[in-house]
């Protein structure tokens, strides 16, 4: 059995890790032990950004089975916005107050690089006289979609990505990094190596990315210990993960739980372990853990921020992505309701940017 007391202060193995996961018995030791460490590394500050989620289509190629967002493009709910549809919406979204925007979309041949770099430009244009924002935008997916219908390497796409004002990057599209485990998840989505290779040449050009897990579907525990040593190597290298996210599997509407492969979402104890252990993991190699109130709830949440994460999430006002899958806890947080959530857990509430600079 692990000596709790020595994970305190050394870097645990993989089989560690996964000792970790399979131990039942010892769930509240685990969770305290990774407070204990988010206090050490970050102190009893917990950070929220008002941001906005904005999907400029839901037409995807890709037939991904956790999925229950995308459609056809022949489907009369489906859509496609301009890249001025898509300014004017950051812009309205700023006026409720949001100061950094999420930009994603599906996977289509309508979008390449130059269609992002116009929604980029756009997003500025709408929003720079107004205040200062930044831009979240375009996963690993998105990048390798856009590049390869503009005919562009990945450099060269990223190069023209980041001069039309792109800040960031969402690490999302990672779902589980293991690829027998993608061959049934997403199968027509990007391998590992393509995932990871994108994310090391964005942060080697100067482009920081968040990290994610989407967990609680078909995975086990030792491909969870498998991407998440995969995420820390990458930030030994780069340096260039901001965060890490955690996404629970949401089942409702997705093809998994039609064909009754996953009758249900992930567990609130899975939620747990992932949250403590990825702490006791990463420790502050990744400083900043993130848990989802869109997914968990706010009560729920507040758990989590005691089993080592130390960030709330985003504000997001709408997440069709979420809600399409069955999250039923809201998409809008203001500053009232986080500062709190956070100050009832004992906690210090600050507002931060994209690159957790408190506001």
């Amino acid at each position: 059995m692990i000596n709790f007391q020595n994970i305190l202060e050394k870097d645990i193995t993989k089989n560690e890790c996964l000792e970790l996961f399979y131990d039942d018995e010892h769930i509240f030791e685990i969770m305290n032990i990774a407070n204990l460490l988010r206090k050490k590394i970050v102190g009893d500050i917990v950070t929220y950004i008002m941001n906005a989620n904005i999907n400029y289509t839901n037409i995807c190629n890709n037939k991904c089975k956790f999925c229950a967002f995308r459609k056809s493009k022949y489907d009369k709910n489906s859509y496609f916005m301009t890249p001025k549809e898509v300014g004017l919406k950051a812009r309205k979204f700023q006026q409720l107050g949001a100061t950094e925007f999420c930009i994603q979309g599906g996977v289509y041949e309508k979008v390449d690089t130059y269609y992002q770099v116009e929604i980029l430009k756009s997003i500025k244009y709408y929003t720079s006289p107004y205040g200062k924002t930044t831009i979240h935008a375009f996963s690993p997916m998105d990048i390798k979609c856009g590049s390869e219908n503009a005919g562009l390497d990945i450099k060269s796409a990223l190069i023209l990505l980041k001069e039309a004002g792109l800040n960031s990057m969402p690490g999302t599209a990672a779902e589980i990094l293991v690829d027998n485990v993608r061959e049934e998840l997403c199968p027509e989505k990007i391998k590992t190596s393509e995932w990871e290779n994108i994310i090391r040449i964005a942060h080697n050009i100067g482009i920081p990315t968040s990290s994610t897990i989407m967990y609680g579907h078909i995975e086990s525990y030792e491909d969870i210990v498998e991407h998440l040593f995969k995420i820390k190597n990458i930030q030994n290298d780069t340096k260039g993960f901001t965060e890490f996210i955690l996404l629970p599997y949401l089942n409702e509407n997705t093809e998994f739980k039609k064909n009754k492969r996953i009758k249900m979402s992930a567990s609130g104890v899975l939620d747990m372990k992932v949250t403590a252990i990825s702490r006791i993991l990463f420790k502050d190699v990744i400083k900043n853990i993130q848990v989802p109130w869109v997914k968990l709830g706010i009560k729920f949440s507040q758990v989590c921020l005691m089993c080592g994460a130390n960030d709330y999430s985003g504000s997001m006002i709408e997440d069709d992505i979420s809600k399409s899958a069955g999250a039923n806890f809201g998409t809008f947080m203001t500053k009232e309701m986080y500062q709190e959530a956070i100050k009832s857990i004992g906690r210090i509430p600050k507002e931060r940017n994209t690159f957790y600079e408190y506001i």
